[in-house]
């Protein structure tokens, strides 16, 4: 899977240029790219059904699920270990007690726009330095059984995140995209078990 857009929103220092910001960054961008389709695949190719319905489409918590056992082998907690102590699909631990947050998008625009509450609600209460939402983009999206959020249908309410009075942190927004489409490749279901997705 490759990343399209890693867009910081709010990127306030002394962490926006800490090495810890750049060891999260580092770990969320191999994790995007380990994320392959199918299994044993050097690549993250969707079947190009742009269904709906029942049996259409690709599953999109699978893919999520791919994502977030790579981020576990660079030390995060997940919800896959069925051990995270905060209400994010993962979180990295790090210092003076703060916690970075990363929510990857499954449901629909509403359910990221709760996400981005969560981040700036869980930053005010200086639990966390800084948060992300992984969203696919628009092109990614039509291939998803699921009306799932994507990065340009939130994209009109990024100015008014960046006003949120947030003093040292950074808040992400990123974009995710597949490799391509083949007919050759099996649809993803809703079923399939995301660690076969690294």
């Amino acid at each position: 899977m490759k990343l399209e857009n890693f867009n910081l929103l709010i990127a306030k220092e002394p962490f926006a240029v800490s090495d810890e910001w750049r060891q999260v960054k580092s770990d969320i961008e191999r994790a995007v790219s380990r994320v392959v389709w199918p299994p044993g695949n050097d690549r993250f190719l969707l079947f190009p059904d742009k269904g709906r319905g029942r049996g259409q489409g690709n599953g999109v918590v699978p893919i999520k699920q791919g994502f977030l056992a790579a981020l576990e082998e660079y030390g995060w907690e997940t919800e896959l270990s069925g051990r995270l102590p905060k209400r994010f699909d993962a979180i990295k631990n790090l210092s003076n007690d703060h916690f970075f947050g990363l929510e990857w998008e499954t449901g629909n625009v509403s359910s990221t726009h709760r996400s981005v509450n969560r981040i700036l609600l869980a930053r005010a209460e200086e639990i966390l330095i800084g948060g992300a939402i992984i969203l696919p983009t628009r092109d990614m999206y039509q291939y998803l059984t699921d009306r799932v959020g994507n990065y340009r249908e939130v994209e009109p309410y990024f100015r008014v995140w960046q006003h949120y009075p947030w003093d040292n942190g950074v808040l992400a927004v990123v974009a995710v995209e597949h490799d391509g489409v083949s007919e050759n490749v099996p649809r993803i279901e809703k079923g399939t078990d995301g660690r076969a997705l690294v």
